[in-house]
């Protein structure tokens, strides 16, 4: 019996102290609007990019109840909390009707939360435990308690974050309607009712389609309570989800709206003026670029492009352009810089930097010869972009030519599993399944990775193989929303400077990309593009001493461009990109590899062996201990023995040095073995395509034959015309090129330009 008494009056001493707490006078400062919250982005020499501020200058954060548009009272209670005015704080039926779904479901589908509730979370920091659910119940019981059903509604909806660093309704309808929120649609009023459940990732400057879909909830809502009619509904359905008739200031559009989904990410927006990285004159010649680009390609296909520029040695965002217009119907606001897409060839450099840190040189030989590998999903034939096999190559062409089957192969003695590891380390948390996924293929990009991500992990290059995170900020403060924590190596210094070297080498892009190229320039530029299978995407990424310069084209639904690739599509936005922000910015040089000890060695251009008195020469950089120590017996008396590996690309591919090229060991054919001479690239009756608007010294043609002897030298003729060996430059009509040895053999094939 005591017991009992004793439980009795425990709990009668609870609710009379929990009654008691409820009817004590709320905090005084509880209700108190404070300062006007405000946000206003800068860029880094303090011109407004984005403010939450109204068009004339005032803060447009507190709006009386009375002065909101009905509509907009009727939306947030129909979609928040219909039974609003029948309830106490707590309503009780919904919380039945949310322990009942949880149940049914295993796992928490609704909290029950009033809109009271709501707003003591916003009025008191309040975890989301159930713990926390039960305080937030108390507060609400007090909070009705002592406010009247129209103030606790006023407080409300001038607190409830809508997104993009909006607090309340009012600075929502000025930024997303750039109007009052004293008078809007039906519409209107739907829309910023949808974006309370979930702000930073429905509002329609991150997600049209989002926001459009919550609109759609709110209207049905709307409509099946009575409020609004089918007539209404479907009128409110044909308006825009935003605005595109602004007054005040909005520019890096796609810069801004990240920076503050970030915030928004990290549980709160910073009041005030921030100075951010950005460098507004840049940006703005750099959308001008990325619009050229899409007109320029939009015959082929190519209808968006993005760009990012970024300090090397802080990191700070000095451009960001995400899509060619953020106010276009439908996929103005995706954001090419963030959205993870299939970046090619992008991704060799940090093969290259792993085989490096592993012991291979620039001047290791790679096998470029057909070659099947046996994997989970089959067997994988790897091909080069030109579908040839070019035989032994050294790294540095290798790299430098972006050919694809020595890199599988050279993934395939490294592993696969190592090189995504080593990716993971470099930032491109986007490879985020197993490595198994990728495979080999990841060697050719065939996981998905953003251009940000692409971007910073070429600028750990520069910053001799230490990845760091971006900043978004300028000056020496620490950025409030990094890529990812910390720094860490990626790569060896020595191996980074060798990739940029490699990268930087015009004469090592001969063999893959021709004489010309965009990725030509005044001063030095490590660069190297990738497109994704079917030309989906092109990239280009261009690294000098002090920047970092990375562009996308393709088109958001992943539609294929027409024959556009990572040279003609991304390429010439690169060139365009790298010379302008080399305007503002002096490209600085790359760390001298003589600094790190690195020797010059001549050295064979087939073997990469020391170079003998027959060899083809050129110099390359060696770390101490590890040049080669014996000379090259690949050249003797005008002839190259190749190794027997080589015998059967010989045959199928032929000679691609002067002289006659013959394989050593069993299985060899003899020098002296008749073979046809002919042409090889073009083939008979080949059309090609000259890209709109991409400047004609890049639009050239590889011409290649085989066949001939070794005392035979080729003379090449277009349409009569003698022209220099190597590469010709399209013009458009029909063509007929012919081959002529000293010895009077002669292949001829006719093809058209269009």
């Amino acid at each position: 019996m005591k017991r009992w008494v004793w439980a009795a009056g425990s709990l009668a001493l609870l609710l009379g102290g929990t009654a008691a707490w409820i009817a004590w006078p709320l905090p005084n400062d509880l209700l108190d609007p404070g300062g006007e919250l405000s946000l206003t982005l800068r860029d880094r020499h303090g011109v407004t990019l984005r403010s939450t501020r109204a068009a004339e200058g005032n803060l447009a954060r507190w709006l009386p109840l009375d002065r909101m548009d009905p509509d907009l009272l009727v939306a947030f209670l129909a979609m928040e909390d219909r039974r609003f005015y029948q309830h106490h704080g707590v309503d009780p039926a919904a919380v039945a009707r949310a322990l009942r779904d949880n149940l049914v479901t295993g796992h928490v589908v609704s909290g029950a939360s009033t809109l009271t509730m709501q707003l003591a979370r916003l009025l008191r920091p309040i975890g989301r435990s159930w713990l926390g659910k039960v305080e937030q119940a108390f507060w609400a019981l007090r909070l009705e308690g002592h406010l009247s059903k129209q103030q606790i509604l006023e407080q409300y909806l001038n607190r409830v974050p809508l997104g993009q660093g909006t607090v309340g309704v009012a600075a929502a309808a000025r930024l997303y309607f750039d109007g009052s929120a004293t008078t809007l649609s039906p519409g209107q009023a739907a829309m910023l009712a949808g974006l309370a459940h979930s702000p930073s990732s429905d509002n329609p400057l991150v997600s049209p389609g989002r926001a459009r879909a919550r609109r759609s909830v709110a209207l049905n809502r709307l409509h099946s309570l009575g409020y609004l009619t089918a007539g209404q509904i479907q009128d409110a359905q044909r308006e825009p989800v935003l605005s595109t008739w602004r007054t005040a200031p909005f520019l890096a559009p796609h810069f801004t709206t990240e920076w503050l989904r970030r915030a928004d990410e990290q549980g709160g927006l910073p009041n005030g003026a921030w100075r951010t990285s950005l460098d507004v004159e840049l940006q703005e010649a750099l959308e001008g670029e990325v619009r050229h680009t899409v007109e320029l390609l939009k015959d082929r296909g190519g209808r968006q492009a993005a760009a990012v520029v970024l300090d090397n040695a802080t990191g700070q965002i000095l451009a960001w352009v995400g899509s060619p217009d953020f106010w276009a119907d439908g996929a103005g606001q995706v954001d090419m810089v963030v959205s993870a897409r299939q970046p090619g060839s992008a991704l060799k450099p940090f093969l290259y930097g792993l085989a490096f840190d592993r012991g291979y040189t620039a001047a290791s030989v790679l096998e470029d010869i057909a070659h099947t590998y046996q994997t989970s999903t089959g067997p994988y034939h790897p091909r080069n972009y030109d579908r040839r096999f070019h035989g032994p190559v050294r790294a540095r062409e290798a790299l430098a030519s972006s050919y694809n089957v020595p890199a599988v192969e050279l993934v395939d003695r490294l592993g696969y599993v190592t090189l995504w590891q080593d990716l993971r380390e470099a930032g491109f948390a986007s490879l985020d399944r197993a490595p198994e996924h990728y495979g080999l293929g990841i060697a050719l990009g065939n996981g998905d990775v953003t251009l940000l991500e692409l971007a910073n992990g070429y600028r750990a290059l520069a910053n001799a193989g230490v990845w760091k995170p971006v900043q978004w900020l300028a000056g020496p403060e620490a950025a409030p929303f990094a890529s990812a924590p910390g720094e860490r190596r990626v790569m060896s210094a020595r191996s980074a400077v060798l990739v940029l070297d490699i990268l930087s080498d015009p004469v090592a892009r001969i063999p893959g990309f021709g004489l010309q190229t965009p990725f030509d320039f005044p001063f030095k530029v490590a660069a190297k593009s990738g497109t994704s299978r079917h030309f989906t995407d092109n990239w280009s990424v261009g690294v000098t001493g002090n920047f970092t310069v990375a562009v996308w084209v393709g088109n958001f639904s992943g539609q294929p461009m027409d024959g556009v690739n990572g040279v003609t599509g991304a390429g010439p936005l690169l060139h365009r990109a790298v010379l302008a922000t080399a305007k503002r910015y002096p490209p600085g040089d790359f760390l001298d590899p003589v600094r790190l000890g690195a020797l010059s060695v001549r050295i064979c251009r087939l073997s990469g062996l020391l170079a003998g008195p027959d060899c083809p020469a050129t110099d390359e950089w060696f770390w101490p201990g590890s040049a080669p120590a014996r000379e090259c017996d690949w050249h003797r008396n005008g002839q190259v023995a190749l190794p027997v590996a080589y015998a059967e690309w010989q045959r199928t591919e032929g000679q691609t040095d002067p002289g006659s090229v013959i394989a050593r060991g069993r299985g060899a054919h003899s020098s002296d073995e008749a073979r046809e001479f002919r042409i090889t690239s073009p083939q008979d009756g080949d059309r090609y395509r000259i890209p709109p608007g991409v400047d004609p010294r890049y639009s050239t043609l590889a011409l290649q034959a085989v066949g001939a002897r070794p005392n035979e030298e080729v003379r090449w003729l277009v349409d009569g015309h003698a022209t220099p060996p190597g590469r010709w430059m399209l013009v458009r009509g029909g063509h007929t090129i012919r081959a002529e040895t000293t010895t009077d053999r002669v292949s001829e094939v006719r093809i058209t330009v269009e």
